[in-house]
């Protein structure tokens, strides 16, 4: 039998086409996708040489589905369950997993190969070890999927900003206004910061940051950012300071804005081999603490995904489209090109 997928063939070669549909694996469960996020990572994978011409491949990692199919000795799910399935597969017997820190599980035998096929299609296998290791929830019947789709998403802002404990009265700066930047900035409020500041190169995304809860932007084209965070913060700097870009300049500008004592957070990747220059002896005569945050742990996971499907947590404002997969090529050059915050796309229309 026979699916539609948006394979990958190479950089920027995408194809909606019919492809043989997935078995189910043993000990696993078929899921028929019903909607997927198009995340940021997505998107770099799509336009970059991401496997190294080891193509055709099926991306896609923030999935939600009806099981269509289960294994006999599947018991965790059943045929019909609507469920969020998050990609981390942790083993929790690790050293890593059982001091807390899951999201660098070092159990590579619990962990899905690379060519693993994922949900931008139709349906897609989940094999027995992540039905066995990995994380997946029970979608309430009254939520929709496009919302829980955001449970992914918002897993690795969830596990950063408790990491560093944004609280009451926190004064946060977040560097980049795209989708990460604005759960960033709504999670922290959230959380009870008192003021959040966004800085960011593109007005336009810095207006639609104050949706979030935003209490000041800063374009670092127009006006030096460093002075302006002084300014807002009375020349004490933030609590907080989360690089969420891929810039290298930001991260070395980012440890000019925290106060004595304050902490810093390199959230986003920038590309392989760029270096950032920081200015070691400020780091070290101010007390700063400075963080490297990637992926999410297993109590975060959980914690994201009720938040998500939360009647008080405002979906809609972080979903800007709603896109048939065979769209996919559009959904990418539009959340390169304009304002969107996510787009959600689904299969099976």
């Amino acid at each position: 039998m026979k699916m539609k997928a948006a394979v990958m063939y190479g950089p920027n070669d995408i194809r909606y086409e019919d492809v043989d549909k997935p078995e189910c694996p043993d000990g696993g469960i078929l899921l028929k996708v019903m909607a997927i996020g198009l995340c940021g990572s997505d998107i770099r994978n799509l336009t970059s040489d991401s496997r190294k011409g080891a193509y055709p491949h099926i991306y896609g990692h923030e999935v939600v589905g009806v099981v269509t199919m289960a294994a006999p000795a599947v018991t965790r799910v059943a045929i019909g369950d609507r469920i969020f399935i998050h990609p981390a597969i942790q083993c929790m017997r690790c050293e890593s997993c059982i001091s807390g820190h899951s999201e660098a599980c070092q159990n590579t035998e619990v962990k899905k190969p690379a060519s693993a096929q994922g949900g931008f299609a139709d349906y897609m296998p989940i094999p027995k070890t992540q039905i066995d290791h990995g994380y997946i929830f029970q979608i309430p019947d009254h939520i929709s999927f496009e919302q829980a789709t955001l449970g992914e998403p918002l897993s690795s802002v969830y596990t950063c900003l408790e990491k560093i404990n944004v609280k009451l009265n926190d004064i946060v700066v977040i560097i980049g206004a795209g989708p990460i930047g604005y759960f960033l900035a709504k999670l922290s409020k959230l959380r009870g910061a008192k003021t959040v500041a966004m800085v960011e190169i593109n007005d336009t995304r810095l207006q639609k940051a104050k949706e979030f809860g935003v209490d000041f932007t800063v374009n670092s084209l127009k006006e030096d950012p460093i002075e302006k965070i002084k300014e807002i913060t009375n020349g004490r700097g933030a609590d907080k300071v989360i690089s969420a870009n891929p810039s290298t300049a930001a991260q070395s500008q980012s440890v000019f804005m925290a106060r004595p004592g304050g902490i810093i957070v390199f959230f986003g990747g920038v590309p392989k081999g760029a270096l950032a220059k920081l200015d070691t002896n400020h780091i070290h005569y101010n007390n700063l603490w400075i963080y490297g945050h990637y992926a999410s742990n297993g109590s975060a996971i959980k914690n994201a995904f009720e938040l998500a499907v939360s009647e008080n947590f405002p979906a809609d404002q972080f979903i800007s489209r709603v896109l048939p997969l065979s769209q996919i090529n559009e959904a990418v050059e539009m959340t390169k090109t304009s304002d969107v915050v996510k787009i959600i796309l689904k299969p099976n229309t």
